[in-house]
């Protein structure tokens, strides 16, 4: 969301009358539940104006971080009795959780603040541990100073699509926020997965259940019920196979990838596939994009294309060509890339040489084509576009 277009004297007041004043604009629907957790947001607004707590480093003394205690500008007794340290937005996507997030960081009046997905906090958390162990090689704990180096940036830390499925994240999730936490650190999340369910079915899932109750404990949980998915109802009656893939089809998918995104800032991902990084290039709100040539005349798998499956809710793709036994195995790799998208309801926005049923139309391959045929149409249905993702 462009908070650019916010009027600045109504983010003063805090995000709950600019929400409000999109509403009475028109731009956004009435929402009981995006009216809810804007009050909510607007509460956490209140009590932050002008937080600033000394970014110094705290002892490993396993303290409780209570917000209260840690408001510099309020004894403890004026805090009141909510003493956690954010809020924890939840719904399934379309919601309006990021949109919101983002009309409460532009308002928040705390100098040092941060806004990241939480997939690149995580990545960069890893890249310093990597550092600091190479320049301390003696075996000392590298969280105290990575915790005293994020306050030290951020009092306020704002992260989008909250997500845990990398078993390396995990292991150090627990005490890098609870040391946040004691070093006065105010975190707003939003996520798909209510905390209860993060990281479910992994394995050494039961070692992270301290992490889960650290995150009850010091976070606000707000559930926002289903309702008007956003994201979906932009899908309707928008094209999603352009033929031929040209410049014109170009623009197209341009303007769709816009309006997918509601025009949020691009930028590129790193995703963690068994090791490996996957970077997507271009993405933004949940949505990547990529060229035919790139995810299927390279050397990807089906882990990577299930990991892209499942971080993202739409996918845009340029130029997919005509294929044969010629190019087989760019096929056989968009065979699978089809098959987990659609296994997952993930949206297809694309420019190709021909429509499904004629990309493959001889050669040995062609039959095997057919279902992923049948499924491209399929994905273009108002029936399979009104279908939640799946992740």
């Amino acid at each position: 969301m462009d908070t650019h277009a916010v009027d600045p004297a109504l983010l003063a007041q805090g995000p709950l009358p600019a929400y409000r004043a999109r509403v009475a604009a028109r731009d956004l629907a009435p929402d009981s539940c995006q009216e809810l957790a804007a009050e909510r947001l607007q509460d956490l607004w209140t009590k932050l104006r002008g937080y600033d707590p000394s970014p110094r480093p705290v002892p490993n003394s396993g303290g409780s971080g209570m917000f209260g205690r840690l408001m510099r500008r309020k004894p403890v007794e004026e805090a009141g009795a909510d003493r956690r340290n954010g809020l924890y937005l939840v719904g399934e996507v379309g919601r309006g959780k990021s949109m919101l997030m983002d009309l409460f960081f532009a308002a928040a009046q705390v100098k040092r603040k941060r806004r990241i997905h939480f997939h690149r906090f995580m990545q960069d958390a890893h890249k310093r541990i990597f550092a600091w162990k190479r320049d301390n090689p003696k075996g000392a704990d590298p969280i105290p100073p990575l915790a005293d180096t994020i306050a030290a940036e951020a009092a306020l830390l704002c992260f989008d699509e909250f997500q845990v499925n990398d078993i390396a994240d995990a292991m150090i999730l627990g005490r890098l926020f609870q040391a946040l936490f004691e070093r006065s650190v105010v975190v707003v999340a939003t996520s798909n997965t209510l905390p209860d369910n993060l990281f479910k079915g992994q394995p050494g899932r039961d070692a992270f259940l301290p992490f889960i109750a650290l995150l009850k404990q010091n976070l606000d949980v707000l559930v926002m019920e289903a309702g008007r998915d956003y994201r979906r109802e932009r899908l309707r009656g928008m094209p999603t196979w352009y033929v031929p893939a040209d410049a014109r089809a170009e623009r197209a998918l341009d303007a769709a990838f816009a309006e997918l995104t509601g025009h949020e800032a691009v930028r590129s991902e790193t995703l963690l596939v068994m090791g490996r990084r996957l970077l997507v290039p271009i993405a933004a709100a949940g949505v990547a994009r990529f060229d035919f040539q790139a995810l299927c005349a390279t050397a990807l798998g089906p882990g990577d294309y299930l990991a892209l499956a499942t971080h993202f809710h739409a996918l845009v793709l340029d130029g997919i060509p005509r294929l044969s036994p010629a190019n087989f195995d760019e096929a056989r790799r968009f065979i699978i890339l089809i098959d987990a998208l659609y296994d997952h309801r993930v949206k297809l926005v694309a420019s190709a040489d021909a429509r499904p049923d004629q990309l493959y139309e001889r050669g040995e391959g062609a039959k095997m084509f057919e279902r992923t045929a049948s499924r491209l149409e399929e994905m273009q249905s108002q029936e399979y576009l009104a279908l939640p993702h799946l992740t």
